[in-house]
């Protein structure tokens, strides 16, 4: 597993710990997941690329949350599954605010959804990102930059899906 993506693994689980306590401030809520669950033998560009996606998306959540909700037809954030919304959130974070490609991000978010979620909630997770992105690409076309660990090598799954894999 590629550092990038174990970094956004981490990010997803101090954002679910913040959704599911609310009551930490972004900074303590990360310097206690590292000095508590935080992966040891993670480097420090991952560690540092974790610690940005948790503060980012916490310090942009109604941007976020009214993007997603833009494209979640029939869905209220707070009736989405935790683990869903906060790859939702994580994904147009980096849509936003991070140089990751975003087909990148979405490749990303469903391997991350596959290990953490169900498949429905790949399906459902998939539909909204590719909407954000299809807004994203109207509004703001990204240009392409280099992202040294999320380097693509494009396979498909058994259900005919290309996906990338970091």
């Amino acid at each position: 597993m590629g550092s990038r993506r174990k970094a956004r693994e981490c990010a997803l689980q101090m954002l679910f710990a913040a959704d599911v306590m609310g009551t930490l401030g972004a900074d303590e809520l990360v310097r206690a997941y590292w000095d508590e669950l935080g992966e040891a033998e993670m480097d420090e560009p991952a560690r540092a690329f974790a610690t940005r996606l948790t503060i980012g998306a916490l310090a942009h959540l109604p941007e976020l949350d009214d993007r997603i909700r833009s494209r979640a037809e029939h869905w209220r954030i707070p009736r989405m599954a935790i683990v869903d919304r906060n790859v939702l959130r994580l994904s147009v974070y980096e849509f936003l605010y991070e140089p990751t490609p975003r087909t990148v991000a979405i490749n990303e978010a469903l391997e991350i959804a596959r290990r953490f979620s169900t498949y429905e909630a790949t399906q459902f997770i998939n539909g909204i990102l590719d909407a954000v992105k299809r807004d994203l690409d109207q509004e703001r076309p990204q240009e392409v930059t280099d992202t040294s660990d999320d380097s693509e090598s494009s396979t498909e799954d058994e259900g005919g899906e290309r996906t990338a894999s970091a």
